[in-house]
Parts: structure tokens; sequence; C-alpha cells
């Protein structure tokens, strides 16, 4: 049995894939809590995602620290920007929402304003990753994250349809909480690293955030 405790095994690696997962879960949500960082630490997420996770490069919580820092500012404005058009959305399909449920012709843009919300939930995705991943502003995280979500309609979807399911069942299951958001970054990095690795250059793709603390 002492093959089953080695570092190198695939079963070990795999138990210490889910381990790091469940780390980088709990320090997102910890980081979250204050609503106003929830933008630099899904950045933070998503880098440490990139290079701990899937390079195997650097510390978990020195590469998450230290993205989390180096985006502060940009990915808080970012998340500003987004959290405002989301309660904007929100607020709308409680209103049409009510006016359907009247029988108010208005009421079918219902529809029209939860296909907007779901286009929200994917920019959301693209853009902390996008903050993670390239150098720029908040202008040109906001309008680079959603036009590489215009560009490739089909793999946005395959980025919506993990986040949509990692939400729903952490509302359906809260015990799932501590590994779902590390589990829908890595999934979403699959669609992800291969849209930015169609666009990106070495001038403008950010390989070295999130090294030093």
């Amino acid at each position: 049995m002492r093959w089953l405790f080695d570092i190198e095994n695939p079963v070990m690696r795999y138990i210490l894939k889910i381990f790091d997962c469940m780390c980088l879960s709990i320090l997102w949500l910890v980081c979250c809590l204050p609503v106003l960082t929830a933008g630099a630490a899904t950045t933070a997420l998503y880098a440490t995602v990139y290079r701990y996770l899937r390079k195997d490069e650097g510390h978990l919580l020195r590469t998450f620290l230290g993205a989390f820092r180096e985006n502060w500012k940009k990915s808080t404005l970012v998340w500003l920007v987004l959290l405002a058009a989301g309660i904007l959305l929100g607020v709308d399909m409680l209103v049409f929402r009510t006016m359907a449920l009247q029988g108010q012709f208005l009421g079918k843009l219902y529809w029209l304003i939860l296909l907007l919300i779901c286009v929200w939930i994917t920019w959301l995705v693209y853009a902390f990753a996008y903050c993670a991943r390239f150098h720029g502003g908040v202008k040109d995280a906001l309008r680079g994250s959603f036009l590489l979500m215009l560009l490739h309609p089909l793999r946005a979807f395959t980025v919506f349809l993990p986040t949509a399911a990692g939400l729903l069942v952490m509302c359906m299951v809260p015990g799932f909480v501590p590994i779902v958001p590390a589990v829908i970054g890595l999934t979403c990095s699959i669609t992800l690293e291969k849209i930015f690795k169609l666009h990106g250059s070495g001038a403008s793709v950010n390989e070295t955030k999130g090294e030093s603390l």
C-alpha cells in the first residue's frame, strides 16, 4: 500500500488537486466577504487556477495574495461597473416578471432580461479572467473581455454552462460551496485559455502576475 501514498501516484495527485481546489475556494470566499473585494478575489482565483493548478508553478497562497494585491484597483473598478449593471438587470427582471404575471404585454421582455443576465454572468467570468491574464486598464478589461465573448459565442456558452451549473449546485447544496468556485475556474479556464492563446501576444498577455507577494 506504500505506492498509494506516493505523491507522484495518480490517485494521490488527484486527491491533492481536490484539496488545493478546496483551499483556493475557501480563500476566495473569505476574500469575497466584504463584497467590494469580490472582483479582486475572483481575478486572484483565476490567476491561481492558471499558474498553480494548471501549470504547477509557485505556491497557492502566495500566488493568490500576489495576484489579489496586483489586481486590486483594476479588478475592483471592473467589479463595480459590472455589479451596477447586474443590479440594474436584477431590478428589471423583477419588474418585468411582475408585468408578466399580470398578463401585461411588456411582461414578455422578462425573457429578454433573463437572456441578458446569462450574458452578464458569462461576461463576469471573461472580465476577471482577462484582468488576470492581460495587461491594460479598466476600459481595456471591459471592452476586451466583452469582444472576446462576442467573437466566440459557442465557446462563451461552454463558459456559461459550468458557471451556471456551479452556482446552482452551491445554492441547492451549500456543502459544496468550499470547492465549487475553484472547480468553476478550472473548468472555464480550459475554454478561456484557448481563446486567450488565439488573441494574445507576448506584449499583451500577462504571464507573471501573482508570482510575488
